[in-house]
C-alpha cells in the first residue's frame, strides 16, 4: 500500500518542481514512513521540511501547497498537516479492503518484490571447518543465512547458497592426528595424545569407521577407510569426508541446503591463490620488506598494511580469502554476502582492500558481511555447555532433538545478528503464549480450526460475498489486523534491503497477537452470512500472510496443535 501512495506524492512533487523548487532538490529516497500513532494517520511525510529551504518557503506553508496539489485518490480518505509541516495521510477503508483482495489473489507470492531485479547474489554461510559436529553457533549462522537467502529470493534475487570448506591447514592436521591416536587405541589424557587433539566421542566414531573400512560419500565424493594406522594422509582424507557427511546430515535435519560447496584447497590446486598474488603485484599495490610480501592495504581504507606472503614463503590467511571472493565475482555474483561470527570482524577491511587492489571492476564494499554474536544455551536457569558427543560444546543436533527444528530455527533468527542471544530450552519447549514460535503457529492452527468448524456446521466461505461486504469490518480489532497485514510487503523489502531477517520474526509475533486478540473478542461463524464471509475473508488473508512469513523463516505452519 505504501508504494502507490508514494508514487502519488512523488508525481505531485515533480509537477511542482521548477515552479516552487529546483527539480534537483527532490529527494531520491523514501518520501513516506509508517505513522507510529494512528492519530497521525497511516503514513507521514516530512518532505515539506526537506524542501522548504530550496523553495524559500515556510515548511508548513509549503506543506499546504503540496496538499492542495495532490489529486483525488481512492487510496486516501483525508490528508492533514501537523506540527511544523508534517503531512499525514489517512488511508480509506476501501484501500485496506483492496489489500485483503490482493493478499488472497497473490497467495504465496504476496510480499514478494523486485528489489534484486534478477541479479545474482551469493550467500555464503555456515562454512564450518570439517573437524566436528556443528555447534549452536553454526546453527545461528545457518538460520540467519538460510532465512536471508529466502528473503533475497522473495526480493527477486537469483540466490546461490554457498558453503566454503576450510579443508586445509592446522585444524585439519589436528583432526587427522586425533583420529590416528584413536585408531591406535589412545584416549584423551593418554601419553602420546596430540596436544591440540579433539576430544569428543565423535573422533572415536570416525576411527572405528576407518578401521572397519567403511565407505563414506559426500557431494559425489567417496572415500573408504584404509585401516592403516600409519597412513596419516588416508586418515585425513577419510576423517574430513566423514565429518562433512555428518555436517550435511545436521543441516538436512535443519532444512538447510546449498547450491555450491567450495573447497579452500581448490584455490591452491587450481592456482587461484598464486594468480591473485601475481595480479596484486602487477598492479603495483605490493612491496617487499623484511623478506615478506606486503599489500599496501592502507591505500584502500585499511588501518595498516598487511603481510601477504611471510618470509618462510607461506601465505597469510586473508590471501586465499581475497582469491575466493575474486572467484565469486568472476562467477557472476553481482552481490556477495558472507555470514560470519563477530570475531572475524578484523578480516573484513583487508579482504575488501585486496579486492580493490586487483583493479578489476569489483565495487567498493564488496563483499557484504553479516556479523552475528555467539549463543548461550540455558536450561532451568543454568548455562548448558557440554555435549557428550562433541565433548566441549552444545551441538546443533542437540538443540533440534531437544526442542524441534521449528523452535530452533525461530529462536536462532529472532534477534538481530549482532546482539547476544540466550537460547532458553525450557521456553522453546513450552506450549504457552510466552513461547513466540508456538504463539505464531497456534494462530495459524486456530485459523485452520475455524474453517474446519465451518465445514462441520455445513457452511462454506463465499469469498466473493466476503469481498463485497468488507465494509462490515468496522471493529477496532479488525482495523488493527488489516493495517498490520498491509505492512508485510514493506517488511519483506526492508528486511531484504538491510539484511535483517529478524524483522520477519518480530512482525509475525505482532501479527499473531493481533489475530489472537481478534479471535478472543469476536465470533467468526455468525448467522449473518455477509458479516461471516467478510470476517472469514480477513481471517483467510491472515492465514496466508502467516504462511508466507513462516516460510521465509523456514518454519512450518501447522493445521492443528
Amino acid at each position: 500500500m505504501k508504494q502507490p501512495l508514494e508514487d502519488l506524492l512523488r508525481s505531485t512533487l515533480k509537477n511542482l518542481a521548477g515552479e516552487l523548487f529546483p527539480a534537483t532538490a527532490l529527494p531520491s529516497g523514501a518520501l513516506l514512513e509508517r505513522s507510529r500513532d494512528p492519530a497521525h494517520g497511516d503514513f507521514a511525510s516530512h518532505v515539506a521540511l526537506t524542501l522548504a529551504k530550496s523553495a524559500g518557503k515556510n515548511p508548513r506553508a509549503l506543506a499546504q501547497t503540496i496538499v492542495a496539489a495532490l489529486p483525488q485518490s481512492a487510496l486516501v480518505a483525508k490528508v492533514e498537516i501537523a506540527g511544523p509541516g508534517f503531512i499525514n495521510f489517512f488511508l480509506s477503508a476501501s484501500a485496506y479492503h483492496a489489500e485483503l483482495q490482493r493478499i488472497l489473489q497473490s497467495g504465496a507470492n504476496y510480499g514478494r518484490n523486485h528489489l534484486g531485479e534478477g541479479q545474482t547474489v551469493g550467500v555464503e554461510f555456515v562454512s564450518a571447518n570439517p573437524t566436528g559436529p556443528l555447534h549452536v553457533g553454526h546453527g545461528r549462522n545457518a538460520a540467519i543465512g538460510d532465512c536471508l537467502s529466502r528473503l533475497l529470493a522473495a526480493a527477486g534475487w537469483k540466490v546461490q547458497r554457498e558453503f566454503y570448506y576450510n579443508d586445509a591447514g592446522v585444524q585439519i592436521n589436528n583432526l587427522a592426528l586425533s583420529v590416528q591416536a584413536r585408531v591406535r587405541g589412545l584416549a584423551p589424557g593418554d601419553s602420546g595424545w596430540p596436544e591440540d587433539g579433539y576430544r569428543g566421542d565423535y573422533i572415536l566414531d570416525v576411527a572405528r569407521a576407518y578401521l572397519a573400512g567403511e565407505s563414506v560419500t559426500v557431494q559425489g565424493h567417496s572415500v573408504s577407510g584404509a585401516r592403516n594406522p600409519d597412513d596419516l594422509d588416508a586418515i585425513r582424507a577419510f576423517a574430513v569426508t566423514y565429518l562433512r557427511r555428518e555436517q550435511d546430515l545436521d543441516l538436512q535435519a535443519f532444512d538447510v541446503h546449498f547450491d555450491v560447496y567450495f573447497l579452500e584447497s581448490s584455490l591452491y590446486t587450481d592456482g587461484k591463490v598464486d594468480e591473485t598474488v601475481r595480479q596484486l603485484v602487477a598492479h603495483g599495490h605490493t612491496y617487499e620488506q623484511d623478506g615478506a610480501l606486503w599489500l599496501r592495504s592502507t591505500d584502500f581504507g585499511d588501518d595498516k598494511d598487511r603481510v601477504m606472503r611471510k618470509s618462510d614463503g607461506s601465505y597469510t590467511y586473508f590471501v586465499p580469502d581475497v582469491a575466493y571472493h575474486l572467484c565469486k565475482w568472476q562467477r557472476g555474483y553481482h552481490k556477495a554476502i558472507t555470514v560470519l561470527g563477530s570475531d572475524h570482524h578484523g578480516s573484513l577491511a583487508r579482504v575488501r582492500a585486496g579486492l580493490q587492489a586487483l583493479d578489476c571492476g569489483i565495487p567498493a564494499g564488496y563483499p557484504d558481511y553479516m556479523l552475528y554474536q555467539m549463543v548461550t544455551v540455558m536450561r532451568a536457569g543454568t548455562e548448558v555447555k557440554i555435549s557428550k558427543r562433541a565433548g566441549d560444546y552444545v551441538t546443533l543436533r542437540d538443540l533440534i532433538d531437544e526442542v524441534g527444528r521449528d523452535a530452533t530455527r525461530y529462536f536462532l533468527v529472532a534477534r538481530k545478528g549482532d546482539s547476544q542471544l540466550t537460547f532458553d530450552i525450557d521456553l522453546a519447549r513450552s506450549r504457552s503464549n510466552e513461547n513466540p514460535v508456538y504463539y505464531i503457529q497456534y494462530a495459524h492452527a486456530r485459523i485452520a480450526s475455524v474453517f474446519r468448524q465451518l465445514a462441520e456446521k455445513g457452511l462454506t466461505w463465499d469469498a466473493d460475498n466476503g469481498q463485497r461486504n468488507l465494509a462490515r469490518l468496522t471493529e477496532s480489532h479488525e482495523q488493527a489486523l488489516m493495517v498490520n497485514l498491509s505492512r508485510f510487503p514493506e517488511l519483506v523489502e526492508l528486511a531484504a534491503r538491510n539484511l535483517e531477517p529478524h524483522l520477519i520474526a518480530h512482525y509475525l509475533r505482532e501479527l499473531a497477537n493481533d489475530f489472537h486478540t481478534y479471535y478472543d473478542a469476536h465470533t467468526f461463524i455468525v448467522e449473518d452470512a455477509a458479516l461471516r464471509d467478510a470476517r472469514l475473508t480477513l481471517v483467510g488473508a491472515t492465514r496466508q500472510v502467516l504462511q508466507n512469513g513462516l516460510r521465509l523463516l523456514g518454519v512450518s505452519a501447522p493445521e492443528s496443535m
